[in-house]
Formats: C-alpha cells, sequence, structure tokens
C-alpha cells in the first residue's frame, strides 16, 4: 500500500495514544509530562523522533529535547525541517516508520504545517499511529496542529468577540476538536468560545502549561501534568453569532463547560478506563468525540 493512501487501523496493532501538551512542560526535573510520553511508547529503549519544524530556533530545541528524553532512556533522533523538500527527505521518512514515537515542539503552529502538511512526513505519522499504535505527541504549537481544524491565530479578549479567531487546516489527529494551549497561564478561554461559538460543531480543548491530554484511541483520556484541561461543549449553544459584526462581542447561552485536573480519566464507555469516576452523559459524550473522532449515536 502506497505511503499516501489512507491508512487504516491494523487488528493486531495496540491502541495509539495522542500527548497533546499545553506548552512549558518540564523538561529537567521530574519531567512527568515527557516521562508520560515515553511510557506510552510501550518500549524498553523507545526510539523517538523530535520534529523541530515550528521552532525559530530548532539547533537551540534539539539540544533541550535530545537531553531530556536521553535521560528519560529514549533514543531521541532530531530532524529539522526547513521547507517542503524536507519532510519529504526518504531518510527522514524511515525514521519516522520505524519510530515508536513522535514529538512535534512548540514555535508557530502556521509554520509547522506550512512544512509538512499534506507531505509524506504527516503520511508517516498517521501510518505509524494507526497502524502499529505509536504515540504521537505535540507541545505548544504541535499541540495545536493535533486537529484537523487548527486554530492559526487570534488575539485575546476576556469574552468571545466575533472575528478574533483564524482557523486553517491542522494534521487532523482530532478530526472533531480544535486545541489551545497556554490556556489558563494566557486566559484563553475568550478565544477558545470564540472559536465554538464560530463552530459549535467542533469541541473546544483548551490546556494548561505543563500538562498533557492523553488520548488512547478508540478507549478513553486521562490527563497529566500541573494544571487542567478545559472541554468546552458548544453543540446545544444558542448565540447571536450570525446578527453580529467583526469585533462585537458574542452572547452565548447553554455553553457546557467541563474542567478535567491532573489524574482525571474516563473510558468511552462507563468504567471502560481503569479508576474511572461516574461521568454525566454530556461528559462521556464529549470524550468519545475526542477518543473516536465521532459524535455519539
Amino acid at each position: 500500500m502506497p505511503l499516501s493512501s489512507p491508512p487504516s487501523p491494523h487488528p493486531d496493532a495496540p491502541p495509539g495514544h495522542l500527548v497533546i501538551i499545553g506548552g512549558g512542560e518540564d523538561r529537567s526535573q521530574d519531567m512527568r509530562v515527557l516521562r508520560r510520553f515515553v511510557e506510552l511508547t510501550h518500549a524498553a529503549s523507545p526510539k523517538v523522533v523530535v520534529l523541530t519544524a515550528a521552532s525559530r530556533e530548532q539547533d537551540k530545541v534539539a539540544e533541550v529535547y535530545q537531553h531530556a528524553f536521553g535521560l528519560l532512556g529514549a533514543k531521541p533522533m532530531v530532524f529539522a525541517m526547513h521547507n517542503r523538500q524536507d519532510a519529504a527527505d526518504p531518510q527522514v521518512i524511515e525514521h519516522l516508520l520505524q519510530a515508536d514515537g513522535v514529538f512535534m515542539t512548540g514555535g508557530d503552529q502556521r509554520k509547522l504545517l506550512s512544512i509538512i502538511g499534506g507531505t509524506r512526513t504527516s503520511a508517516a505519522m498517521h501510518r505509524i499511529y494507526r497502524e502499529r499504535g505509536a504515540c504521537i505527541a505535540g507541545t505548544s504549537a504541535g499541540a495545536s496542529a493535533m486537529s484537523e481544524h487548527m486554530l492559526a491565530e487570534g488575539w485575546v479578549n476576556p469574552h468571545p468577540q466575533k472575528g478574533a479567531v483564524d482557523l486553517a487546516a491542522g494534521l487532523g489527529f482530532l478530526p472533531r476538536a480544535i486545541v489551545d494551549q497556554h490556556f489558563s497561564e494566557r486566559q484563553r478561554l475568550g478565544r477558545l468560545l470564540t472559536v465554538v461559538a464560530q463552530n459549535p460543531y467542533l469541541l473546544g480543548v483548551g490546556i494548561d502549561e505543563d500538562t498533557a491530554l492523553v488520548i488512547e484511541r478508540g478507549l478513553g483520556l486521562e490527563v497529566v501534568g500541573d494544571g487542567a484541561v478545559t472541554l468546552v461543549d458548544g453543540r446545544e449553544m444558542q448565540s447571536d453569532f450570525l446578527e453580529l459584526y467583526d469585533r462585537d462581542l458574542i452572547e452565548l447561552h447553554n455553553v457546557r463547560l467541563h474542567l478535567l485536573p491532573d489524574g482525571a480519566r474516563h473510558g468511552m464507555q462507563e468504567g471502560a478506563a481503569p479508576d474511572s469516576s461516574p461521568m454525566p452523559q454530556r461528559l462521556r459524550e464529549a470524550v468519545a468525540i475526542l477518543c473516536s473522532g465521532e459524535y455519539p449515536a
């Protein structure tokens, strides 16, 4: 099957994991978030490919993650990508196809997608995630790039404001959600509400710094780190969005918000995740959207 063909889950493959990090993760002390990523590769000495394409200082970023992942027992290999030709390099693709985990660093998500979006690098990442159960991680810009519809740019306003955000195509690991990072630290709730008001079809996901939303494909999720994950569900929302001009504040009703702190674990079905707590129906549906990419029936 050509690499560019749409990947299908292999019946014998373990579930793949996504580790979506809100940025600012600890890279030198206990490294809880990075440690969890390494654990989820399920390899004794995992091969980890680090992609620094989002960064403006790729050499410096490479040194930081080579050191951190080395301390955690992984075998990191960093690839600096400056153009789309780099993202089609056969040597890079070969290493990606053999990787136990892939880690996308922070920087600018627009730069990241302009380099790897729609390339053999992107296709290889999807292939190992779905067919081999590899772990795919991204921090900050790398986290935003995980979704199919990516928050490319937007300014911060305490309240939702029409026209305050721009969306772009992401990598498609989360088809029905949109991710914002540095969430509490940069007070981005208003920005995420703006996205959901404009696109009620999408589940808003806000992730704090040094915090990860971990998704086990088809099964459940957990939260790891010092902060929390905020889910914004606007499926039953009512708003005056269509009646407004750009920069007008948006009136919203019946928006559902879920706050998941460190240690939260929820399966798609009641009790599906170990030690999972009882869930209200709407949270269970939100978990299903994240873990399956589909709206529950």
